[in-house]
C-alpha cells in the first residue's frame, strides 16, 4: 500500500480517517452532487477493500450495512484500507429508484467512460477512483422492487481467491453467478480484483434480519484477508454452492397465492402456488421443476402473465442448505442480542 494515498486529489495518511465527496455531476437547477465515500486507512500495511451500497440507488439495505461496518470498534485495529461507500448511485437514491435519470443501469455500465452517458460518466468516476485503487472489493445489493432475496452470494467461483473469499462470507448459498458485461464485477475481473456481491432483502426497505448477516459477513472477510484480527475459537460456517437456478414465472395474469416461502426446501413437483382472477377462479399452478431453495421470490400480489414468481436454486444436499439458512438467522441474531 502505498504511503501516498489519494481518493478524489486528497490525500489520506496512515493512521487517518477521512469523509470525501467525489464529484459527480448536478441537477437541473445547477445543485451539485457527489459520491459520498468514507477512507479508514490502518497504521500498517495491508489490503485495500472497497464495500460498495447502492449502485442501484433503491437498495438501501446495503446502506446501512455501510453504516454499521463504519460504526464497528474493530475499525481500531485495522491493517491496510477500507474504502467506503454507503450510496455509489446518488441520482437513484434521491428519487427512490433504481436507475439514473436517463433510466440507465449503472451496473449495466462498467468500466464507464469520460464522454459517455451520465452511467458511463459516473462508472468511470468510481472506477478510476475507487476500484483500480483497491486489491479487494464487496458490493451489495438487494432484490429489484416487489421482489425480496434470500441472503446469498453471488461470486465467479472460477477464480480461487474469489471462491475461498465467497465461501468465508459464511452465509448458506452461494450462487456460482456469470459475469454480466458492464458489470461493477465484470470490469473488477477485469483488473484482476476479487470480488463478491452480496444479495439480501428487498429494495426500499430494511431488513434488520438481512443487514446483520450483511455486515457480519464484510467483517468475516475483512479478517480473513487479513485486515482485522481474527477472532478466537471462531468455527467457520458450512456453506453450500449452487450451480444452477430458474425463475419460475406466472402462467396467466391475476392474482397470486404463495403457500411457499423464501428459503423453503421444495421438492419436483411441489405446489407453490396458485394464480387467480378477482373472483377466486384458477388461472394457473406454479409447481417445482426441481428439488431445491426458494432464494427469491415476488411480494407483489398482483401478477401479469410471464412475471418472474419464485428463484429456485438446486444444490447437492437441499435438506442440508435449508437446516443451514435456519442456524446462521440464529447465530446472528444471538451475536447481536449478546
Amino acid at each position: 500500500m502505498a504511503a501516498d494515498f489519494k481518493i478524489g486529489g486528497i490525500s489520506i495518511k496512515k493512521g487517518e480517517r477521512r469523509k470525501i465527496e467525489l464529484a459527480v455531476s448536478s441537477l437541473y437547477d445547477g445543485t451539485d452532487l457527489s459520491i459520498p465515500v468514507e477512507v479508514i486507512r490502518g497504521k500498517e500495511d495491508g489490503p485495500v477493500l472497497f464495500i460498495s451500497a447502492a449502485i442501484h440507488g433503491d437498495e438501501i439495505n446495503g446502506t446501512e450495512i455501510v453504516s454499521r461496518i463504519l460504526k464497528n470498534k474493530s475499525l481500531k485495529k485495522l491493517k491496510g484500507t477500507l474504502i467506503a461507500i454507503p450510496v455509489v448511485n446518488i441520482f437513484g437514491f434521491n428519487m427512490l429508484s433504481r436507475y439514473l435519470p436517463d433510466r440507465r443501469d449503472l451496473n449495466r455500465s462498467f468500466p464507464g467512460s469520460k464522454s459517455g452517458s451520465l452511467a458511463a460518466r459516473l462508472a468511470d468516476i468510481f472506477m478510476r477512483e475507487i476500484v483500480k485503487k483497491s486489491t479487494h472489493g464487496i458490493d451489495l445489493h438487494t432484490g429489484a422492487i416487489h421482489r425480496t432475496n434470500l441472503p446469498q452470494i453471488r461470486a465467479y467461483l472460477d477464480n480461487v481467491e474469489t471462491k475461498e473469499l465467497a465461501i468465508e462470507f459464511g452465509v448458506p448459498v452461494i450462487l456460482n453467478s456469470n459475469i454480466r458485461d458492464g458489470s461493477l464485477r465484470e470490469a473488477a475481473r477485469r483488473k484482476d480484483i476479487p470480488m463478491l456481491l452480496f444479495e439480501g432483502g428487498e429494495a426500499l426497505r430494511f431488513d434488520e434480519k438481512i443487514i446483520q448477516i450483511g455486515m457480519q459477513g464484510c467483517l468475516s472477510v475483512m479478517r480473513s484477508i487479513g485486515m482485522l484480527p481474527k477472532k478466537k475459537h471462531s468455527a467457520r460456517r458450512e456453506v453450500f454452492i449452487s450451480w444452477g437456478t430458474q425463475w419460475l414465472r406466472a402462467p396467466a395474469s391475476g392474482l397470486i397465492h404463495n403457500l411457499k416461502a423464501i428459503g423453503t426446501h421444495i421438492k419436483e413437483g411441489d405446489l407453490l402456488g396458485v394464480v387467480t382472477d378477482q373472483f377466486g377462479k384458477s388461472q394457473g399452478e406454479i409447481k417445482a421443476p426441481f428439488e431445491g431453495i426458494i432464494i427469491g421470490q415476488l411480494q407483489l400480489p398482483l401478477v401479469n402473465g410471464g412475471d418472474a414468481l419464485y428463484h429456485v436454486a438446486s444444490f447437492h444436499n437441499t435438506r442440508k442448505v435449508q437446516k443451514s439458512i435456519k442456524l446462521i438467522e440464529e447465530d446472528i441474531f444471538q451475536s447481536f442480542y449478546d
